[in-house]
């Protein structure tokens, strides 16, 4: 049920629990330093409907979120969505750990809400898929020469990687799509390894001000 006077859907009251996952298996320091210790973001898609359970009854659920976690959760206002969607974005800044583990907090309670809505999948076939929000010009680093990289974090993580064309209908839209679809585990295995990518991009910007730069910029050309 919706809180009184809140935009935002509260989130259940008991919603089914999973095993808590094994964490992302670390990797070991660079010789230029270590780049988990640097300040990153990640910025992905949510359905407006989604959102309210992320954000909880008068904040609850998106403050316990940040407690835990120690990153900063912010999501665009319930009219901004990413150009071409329905979607809103939701920007998660921090340390690299504090930014994964508020993104396995978020995709849990993501998929415990399609279990207490009563979606029925199984376990071992394919997650609902997460879209990351990815500057165009970092793409080209999760790609690899020849595909070599997007290629090597699909067998290391056995998730499903797809990077959308440049969508050039849009003033100002510098950012893609890239999809990340399997199991809940593969998933934050591949999100890892994109994290990981990306904080060695010296052009991905440490944080952002907001998840949502495209005011005033998203109309088609």
């Amino acid at each position: 049920m919706e809180a009184p006077g809140s935009p935002y859907a509260s989130s259940p009251e008991s919603a089914p629990k999973r095993a808590p996952r094994s964490p992302p298996q670390q990797q070991p320091p660079s010789e230029e330093g270590d780049d988990k210790e640097k300040p990153i973001h990640l910025r992905f898609l949510v359905s407006n409907a989604s959102a309210g359970c992320i954000i909880g009854k008068g904040g609850s659920t998106i403050n316990d979120f940040q407690s835990q976690s120690g990153a900063r959760i912010q999501l665009s206002r319930s009219h901004e969505f990413f150009p071409g969607t329905n979607d809103r974005i939701i920007m998660v800044s921090g340390l690299f750990g504090e930014v994964m583990k508020a993104m396995e907090l978020i995709l849990e309670k993501l998929l415990a809400e399609l279990l207490y809505q009563g979606e029925e999948f199984n376990e071992a076939e394919a997650r609902p898929k997460v879209r990351l929000v990815v500057p165009n010009s970092s793409c080209g680093g999760i790609i690899g020469k020849g595909g070599a990289t997007i290629k090597s974090f699909i067998e290391e993580s056995h998730a499903g990687i797809k990077i959308s064309p440049q969508d050039n209908n849009y003033v100002g839209l510098h950012d893609r799509l890239v999809t990340v679809t399997g199991t809940f585990d593969n998933q934050m295995n591949a999100i890892d390894l994109i994290l990981k990518k990306l904080s060695e991009d010296v052009h991905y910007p440490a944080n952002l001000s907001s998840p949502f730069p495209y005011a005033g910029e998203s109309c088609y050309l």
